[in-house]
């Protein structure tokens, strides 16, 4: 890996799901990412999908996500390997990567492909765990609030893209300035 982060092509990417857990079944219903070199944008990545399930009361109430709007959506089996092609030969990033990456592994497990790997992953919230640590609480608003991003979160993927990618470049400042290396804001899957 490169010792200036800004040399790296990342993939910055966020879901939105039927509900907060894949291990019970819960799906990913909006997968987002925006490929980044430096402050140069690559490429965007923006797809509703069909799970072929009901999104949670709980889930709607955050991201608005309607059935009607995934009628027409494609299905897992289609938008999965696409979005696994748009981050491929990229790092990846994500504001609290565990969330995303453990929905992207049971949609890859679903359709009987192996999990991500050999990926190098910046979690942005544990970034500002490490960076900030003396925040009231850490969620990705109030961390951009903090941080004085203009952006407003609306919990949709792409917006939380966006939000989150304001906030990894603020934090990129923030780790230069305390001369901390790339290797200790990352980690590989």
């Amino acid at each position: 890996m490169p010792e200036n982060i800004d040399e790296i092509e990342i993939s910055i990417f966020d879901t939105e799901t039927t509900g907060l857990k894949a291990e019970t079944g819960d799906r990913i219903v909006e997968l987002a990412g925006l490929r980044v070199k430096g402050q140069n944008r690559l490429a965007t990545f923006d797809r509703l999908i069909n799970p072929g399930r009901q999104i949670s009361p709980g889930a709607f109430a955050v991201n608005k996500i309607t059935p009607q709007m995934l009628e027409s959506a494609e299905t897992p089996g289609i938008v999965i390997p696409e979005f696994l092609d748009f981050i491929a030969g990229s790092c990846i990033c994500s504001y609290n990567a565990e969330f995303d990456l453990s929905f992207l592994n049971n949609e890859l497990k679903l359709l009987a492909r192996p999990a991500v790997n050999n990926l190098i992953v910046f979690d942005v919230l544990a970034m500002a765990r490490k960076l900030l640590p003396n925040l009231s609480r850490y969620a990705l608003w109030f961390v951009a609030k903090e941080l004085k991003v203009q952006t407003t979160q609306k919990h949709r993927a792409l917006a939380d893209v966006e939000m989150t990618w304001e906030v990894f470049s603020k934090l990129k400042v923030i780790c230069r300035q305390k001369g901390i290396a790339l290797d200790a804001i990352c980690y590989k899957i």
